[in-house]
Formats: C-alpha cells, structure tokens, sequence
C-alpha cells in the first residue's frame, strides 16, 4: 500500500499495547545516493525534544502509525540521513529525466517487500499532491467527478530526481553526479529558474569543463556575476576551457582591472588568443569570431588530408568539425570544403579539384549584422573572417552571428553545429 508522507506527518504513533506515545513529526531515510533510500527512524514528538524511533520498531505507517514494541529503542543518528519534511519537501529539485526543476509536492513511501522495511520511492509534483497536502483532495473528489478530471498526478521516481537543498545548500554528491551528466543547455535552464545564491552554489560543485559548457548556454548577464563568485584562479581554469569567443564575451562585461587579472592568470597562449578577440569591436566580425577552426595546407589529395586532419592539434580541439579551409604556406585562405564532401571523395583525388575556391568571407570589422545577412542568405553554419591579405583570423558561427537577431530563447531551440 502507499503511503505518502503527507498522510502520516501529526499523526499518533501507538505501542504494541495501543498506547499513544505521541506524534510523527519527520521521517529519516538514508542511501539517497541509491535509487530508493531506507527508512532509518521517525521522529515521535510528545510534547518534548522529539525522539528518534528505528525503523526496525515500525510495524505499519498507515493507515496508522504502529510500532512492534512497547518502549521501543532510540535511534542514533549517524550524519548520512535525510530529513525528509525538513530537507525535501517544498523545496526545489531536478528531475533529471524530464530534465527540468519541479517542486516536491509530496512525498510517497512504499515497504521493499510484504512485511519488509519502508523505502523513499517517489516524489509527487503534481496537483494531486498538493490537494492532499492541503487536505483538499477528498472534499474535492465530487467537483472532479463531475468535470470528468481527476488532479493531475506526477509522481517522479527518487531514482530520477536530484535533491538540491539540504542543511547546507548542495550537500548532496549524488544531485552533482545526476546533474552533471545532463546536457549543458538543460543546466543552464535549471541553474537560470534557481535563486541566484542557489544556482551558483549549484554550478560550483561542478568541475572546470562542464562550468565552461554551461557558462556558454547562461543568460549573457549572468555569466560575469557568476565568474565572479569563482576564486579568481579557478575562474582563470573555466575561462581556458571556454571558447576563445565566448571566454572574450564574458571578459567583455568585467571591470578592467578584473580583467587584466584574469587574463595575468590564464595560460599565455590561451589569454593571447582571447586579448585578439578584445581587441575589436564587440559588435563586429572580429569581436564574435572564435579562432578554434581547421585548416590544411595545399597541394594534399583527399586521403592525404583525412590523415593530416587525424594528427591535426586543430582537428582534435574543434568539437564540432564542419568546415575545413585550406591555406597556403601564408596562412592566406584560398578555398574551403565541408567535412561531409571530403569524407565521401575518392581519397586519390585533389582536395583543390574538390574544394570551393569563391569563399564568402568578411573582414574583422565587418558588422554583425552583415555577417548574420551573409549566413542567412548563403545558407552558411560559419563564415571565415580573413585580413587585408587574405590571411584567416577565424571563423564567425551562425548561432554567433544571429546572436544580435534572434531571441535567446529562440536561439536555444535551434539546431546546434558549434
């Protein structure tokens, strides 16, 4: 039978000999770091400091709450428990398969077994959990009835939720472990609807790598306040593991002697790169350009460049390889060719027979918003940015370029190549 937490929070606990000892005024569980925690105790309240009772003295939870023995022990705790009326309920958690913050309506207990302990086995989001809480869902019964609805019921399992509040915000290593394998959009959809306070001690917890994922998928003013509440050396690790053009972004919106620190602080090719980008106008070709791209030389036959691209230091950073552009020994662009044609290209051609040697192409201080024209009007996932002599500076992507155009919440329902 299930039992939800609602249902038995004031109500007696009564003896094997039908005494009433008191009331429940919370339930400990502990293993939340398995897909159904135990119940360790409940805590009976008579008036006095309330008193721990074991699990192993519970009989029944419902419909009353009786225990096995007539003066049963008490429970010490241990410090890997979780309070669940104080902990878990009202407060905010991620339900890590649909992805989404929701909050803990109730809280619904089940036995293992006929006979056996309780266990924590799901967490109600739904109206119908608040109408139980409430003491509402009974009375109510008839107006559904005659709508033909029943309260909409949501119940997660605990397998699937990552609690996010405990005595101390985060204390949880397993809500880390959960969250930190979603995608980093959905991170930063969650970390955005948290209290600020919550959403960066959320994002702390995580390591470098998929700080700087979530950093890029954040609200633009809400990634320098978030930087700045890293130690400045830590905030120098993300910045290195961002993108060139994002990293330059969020420095952009920082004082400047801030700044100067955190570039002081980054790895010297890694702060060259980014002062580039600094270096132009924030609205321009040159500002949204990041310069992780590929490129081979000339004069390579189809097979020859997929080996070149297999030992390319360039190839193994770009996470999102599409283009490959292929330079001279100056660097000057002189045609480009997606990954696509040159994978299906019988390896004894010559990449030049195969390659689009019209490149559209801006300058760095191209506008932003004729760089978005371009990639709209030749259907284009980047656009190169080259100098007065042809020599490539980087690429412009085009969720980058559209950036100026298209709402953030628009763009996040975009395909993304880069």
């Amino acid at each position: 039978m299930t039992t939800y937490l609602s249902q038995i929070l004031g109500k007696p606990v009564w003896n094997a000999k039908g005494q009433r000892l008191g009331r429940c005024a919370d339930v400990l569980v502990a293993g939340v770091e398995t897909g159904f925690p135990l119940v360790r105790a409940i805590a009976l309240r008579n008036g006095q400091e309330p008193r721990l009772i074991p699990a192993e003295s519970i009989a029944w939870l419902s419909p009353s709450i009786i225990l096995n023995a007539v003066d049963p022990p008490v429970y010490e705790q241990r410090g890997d428990e979780l309070w669940l009326a104080r902990q878990i309920l009202d407060r905010q958690i991620v339900d890590t398969e649909g992805r989404r913050l929701v909050r803990v309506n109730d809280l619904q207990l089940e036995r293992t077994c006929p006979g056996g302990p309780y266990c924590l086995a799901g967490v109600d989001v739904g109206t119908g959990g608040l109408l139980r809480r409430l003491g509402l869902r009974a009375p109510l019964s008839l107006l559904f009835k005659f709508l033909h609805r029943e309260p909409a019921e949501a119940v997660i399992p605990w397998s699937e939720v990552a609690p996010l509040q405990a005595d101390a915000p985060i204390r949880l290593r397993i809500s880390r472990e959960k969250i930190s394998e979603m995608h980093p959009a959905d991170i930063a959809d969650i970390i955005e609807e948290l209290d600020r306070p919550m959403g960066q001690a959320l994002l702390q917890t995580f390591d470098n790598e998929t700080i700087a994922d979530t950093m890029e998928e954040i609200e633009p003013e809400l990634q320098a306040s978030i930087l700045g509440t890293l130690p400045p050396e830590r905030a120098a690790d993300v910045l290195e593991e961002m993108g060139p053009d994002e990293a330059a972004d969020v420095l952009a919106d920082l004082a400047p002697t801030e700044r100067a620190k955190l570039l002081d602080l980054m790895e010297d090719e890694d702060a060259t790169e980014v002062e580039k980008l600094l270096a132009y106008p924030e609205d321009s070709a040159g500002g949204i350009m990041t310069t992780e791209y590929v490129t081979i030389p000339m004069g390579l036959t189809v097979g020859q460049a997929l080996d070149y691209l297999r030992h390319s230091p360039e190839a193994q950073e770009d996470e999102a390889l599409y283009y490959v552009y292929v330079v001279d020994e100056e660097q000057k662009l002189q045609g480009v060719i997606g990954l696509r044609e040159l994978v299906l290209a019988p390896p004894e051609v010559p990449v030049a027979d195969i390659m689009e040697k019209d490149v559209i192409k801006v300058g760095p201080l191209e506008t932003q918003d004729e760089v978005a024209r371009l990639v709209a009007k030749y259907n284009l996932l980047a656009i190169p940015v080259v100098d007065e002599n042809n020599v490539m500076l980087g690429i412009v992507t085009a969720d980058d370029a559209l950036d100026h155009i298209l709402p953030t919440a628009w763009k996040k329902r975009l395909p993304r190549f880069f």
